[in-house]
């Protein structure tokens, strides 16, 4: 019995290596038809943890991004689209195509939990079929790209669509993201949303509720901006999400196109014959004065201008050395000289340090007589250098 289950497992491990990792869906889709197919996390959650549920009991619920692209090119078709919100939604591959074909796309899933990856290949042959020639397309306000591509929200928008176009043939064509059409990022609130485009056909014509559309008083009060009510008897909005905004809907009668431009007339590949085409011998002359002018002369005689004006402010301004020592209080013109003559004296013993002490530093000066006394006798420690230490109320500023 155990040799059996070892040899199970070993089929059921192989099986999964060889053809789930490479697992092929076919699809056959007309053109101008919706193609919608979604990315579920379940099938690929199986490829990752196959035998996970069977014998260790446990189920892993992963997130996963998914990775599509054309077969041995980067990017997918310009008519198909991928979208997926966030790693624990589902992926959604959607678009019209406008030409037949195959298309071979690969699906990689990349597991954000163990970083393991699964591979599927989706075959889509697009084979050629008559469009529609009455289409319309209307716009949905409170929708999402994701939350509108689950066929069970497309069979209810279709519902209200038919009751609207009065008739039940009526396919859905395309659907389009607002953002993909201009459309501005919504805030990130409850009741903001990017809003869809959903455009339907139908070999009926349109009936009157959509034909009022077209009315030009209609179209004013759009133009206006005025908040535009349905029209009567044409309200037939089952779930207020799925409800259409009247000013944003557009007709479209394929049956009367323009007819296309006629062909260029292919001539005989000959020229007419014309005279010799003679070319001039040297370019025409042109004055540059006016040029050196405006590129040197005009620069050079703003900057003279300006360096005079500089050289005016900066020496032509100023008061001079005697109105200042005027306006200037003795006081500070008697500290403003002792501080120059002391740095003299200073640099002047940096130059010879052999030569006498300065008077300034010489115990018991007196800068006004510039005499000093001689060293009284003291017990203290501390001798006073100046004067003033021994009497504090004796001026010794200078005083006219």
């Amino acid at each position: 019995m155990a040799g059996c289950r070892s040899w199970v497992f070993f089929l059921t491990v192989c099986a999964v290596g060889l053809f789930g990792t490479n697992a092929e869906i076919k699809f056959t889709i007309p053109v101008g038809k919706l193609f919608t197919y979604e990315l579920m996390r379940e099938t690929f959650q199986n490829d990752f943890e196959p035998l996970s549920k069977l014998y260790a009991g446990r189920l892993y619920d992963d997130p996963m991004v998914f990775k599509c692209n054309l077969q041995n090119f980067p990017d997918l078709p310009e008519w198909l689209r991928f979208t997926q919100r966030h790693p624990y939604d589902n992926g959604f591959l959607y678009g019209t195509p406008t030409s037949p074909g195959k298309n071979i796309i690969e699906i990689y899933a990349i597991n954000k939990r163990s970083y393991e990856t699964a591979r599927h290949i989706l075959i889509i042959k697009v084979i050629p079929e008559k469009i529609m020639p009455y289409q319309a397309e209307f716009f949905i306000e409170l929708r999402e790209i994701e939350k509108v591509l689950p066929s069970s929200v497309q069979d209810e928008i279709k519902q209200d669509l038919q009751k609207l176009w009065n008739t039940e043939a009526l396919e859905i064509i395309n659907i389009t993201n607002a953002l993909d059409r201009g459309g501005r990022v919504p805030l990130p609130l409850a009741g903001h949303f990017e809003g869809v485009y959903v455009k339907v056909g139908s070999e009926q014509y349109f009936s009157d509720c959509l034909l009022k559309v077209l009315t030009p008083e209609y179209q004013k009060q759009c133009t206006v901006g005025a908040k535009i009510k349905p029209p009567g008897g044409c309200n037939f909005c089952s779930i207020p999400s799925n409800c259409i905004t009247w000013c944003k809907t557009e007709l479209f009668d394929l049956t009367k196109r323009e007819p296309a431009p006629p062909a260029p007339t292919v001539g005989p590949g000959i020229l007419e014959a014309r005279d010799e085409f003679n070319p001039p011998e040297s370019p025409p002359g042109r004055d540059y004065f006016p040029d050196y002018i405006m590129t040197v002369i005009v620069p050079l005689i703003l900057a003279i201008i300006l360096c005079l004006l500089l050289g005016y402010i900066m020496f032509g301004r100023r008061e001079g050395v005697a109105k200042r020592n005027a306006k200037t209080n003795q006081i500070q013109l008697y500290h403003h000289h002792t501080i120059h003559g002391n740095t003299d004296e200073l640099r002047s013993m940096a130059g010879s340090r052999s030569g006498s002490p300065p008077l300034s530093t010489l115990p018991m000066f007196n800068s006004r007589s510039e005499e000093r006394a001689l060293p009284q006798q003291s017990d203290s420690p501390s001798i006073p250098l100046i004067m003033a230490q021994h009497d504090p109320y004796s001026d010794t500023l200078p005083r006219k």
